[in-house]
């Protein structure tokens, strides 16, 4: 059997294979409150080695599109309970992907209609989604963001550690920062989003800054060996863009080695597009990335992220070069992916019509194989 489908330590969880539910925003917790039909949805999955949930904010103000869940209500966290418990009954693991969108959101999301915030005042180039009056959803711009004092990153700093405490609190086996795909911490890392002239702004080292700070509160708080983090070097999402990936991103994970994470997702090209995509002008090293990470004293599982195939993912686990490998779009359709990658099975169509928003169609309605036989 392939070393995909072999346990596998991750920090202090222990998971039964090396694959991975990628976080995927489904836009089904109204009122920010995950329901039955996220139980029965994470349920349905919990034969991947680790579930890594969707996206998840950690307060009011990190929210930036409708329906998807918090951190940050006792509603929220009692409806979390309810799928970590789940999960952990039908024998899964699981971890929250901890978010705040930053400049990806729209006021009628934020606290008091007030601008999102940012590294900086530029809006993106970028659309959220929204629920409108009659109940159906739809897409918009994002609205213009302001940026953050110097004064208050400290505030949004403590917002993690809790979230972190309550994630723990609510069942979850770990968390994973969302430092990915043009969200806030995404934003103060991007030299082309961050313009700023204080400690937080200008050199590698000063953007770089939140991040660390991030992690040191989260790992202070819960312990490093169930902390994760999520990196997309060069992907366009979000209209995220750094004219120098490579030394930016080396200088990140050879930080991150002095913690003793649980592991480093990587999502390598365009987030859900080009594997080949880069930025700069030269294709990104993601060998070097991790070579650079372990020469500074890294041992956190290695996780990669984007257009993985069966065979891909098999070759990729033999040869060593990453521990764990996640799968987005194929867990949505196939809610038994496992099994169906071990038996070289048929995979289902995904339903492009009922990714966001919606009812059980298209969410827990997927059949099994067992169904399809």
């Amino acid at each position: 059997m392939s070393k995909l489908f072999e346990p596998t330590q991750v920090g202090d969880i222990a998971v039964k294979n090396r694959i991975v539910m990628a976080p995927l925003t489904r836009n089904r917790s109204p009122g920010a409150v995950p329901n039955d039909l996220n139980v029965e949805y994470y349920t349905q999955r919990a034969s991947a080695g680790l579930i890594v949930t969707e996206a998840t904010a950690i307060t009011h103000q990190g929210q930036g599109y409708a329906d998807v869940p918090g951190l940050y209500s006792k509603e929220a966290l009692d409806g979390w309970k309810r799928v970590t418990d789940a999960v952990h009954a039908h024998g899964g693991k699981i971890v929250v992907q901890m978010w705040h969108v930053g400049r990806i959101s729209h006021t009628t999301l934020q606290p008091n209609g007030g601008k999102p915030v940012s590294s900086s005042n530029k809006t993106a180039k970028s659309k959220t989604y929204l629920v409108n009056a009659d109940g159906t959803g739809s897409f918009a711009e994002t609205s213009e963001p302001r940026a953050l004092e110097t004064a208050e990153i400290a505030g949004i700093v403590e917002d993690y550690r809790k979230a972190a405490r309550a994630a723990i609190d609510a069942g979850f086996d770990g968390v994973e920062i969302h430092a990915a795909n043009g969200y806030l911490i995404d934003q103060f890392l991007r030299a082309d989003i961050n313009d700023r002239t204080d400690q937080y702004g200008g050199s590698i080292e000063n953007r770089a800054r939140f991040l660390f700070e991030v992690v040191d509160a989260i790992t202070k708080e819960i312990g490093p060996r169930v902390t994760g983090i999520r990196i997309s070097p060069v992907t366009p999402a979000n209209d995220a863009s750094d004219a120098a990936p490579q030394p930016l991103f080396d200088y990140v994970v050879e930080g991150l080695a002095k913690y003793d994470l649980a592991f480093i997702h990587v999502i390598e090209g365009a987030t859900g597009g080009d594997r080949n995509f880069q930025q700069g002008d030269k294709p990104f090293d993601y060998d070097g990335l991790r070579a650079a990470y372990e020469k500074a004293g890294g041992k956190a599982s290695w996780m990669v992220n984007n257009g993985y195939d069966r065979q891909l993912a098999i070759d990729t686990a033999e040869s060593g070069k990453a521990d764990l490998i996640a799968f987005g779009k194929p867990f949505i359709a196939n809610p038994d992916l496992v099994e169906r990658l071990k038996a070289n099975a048929p995979l289902n169509e995904i339903d492009q019509a009922t990714l966001y928003g919606g009812g059980p169609k298209g969410y827990i309605d997927y059949p099994v194989l067992e169904k399809v036989a």
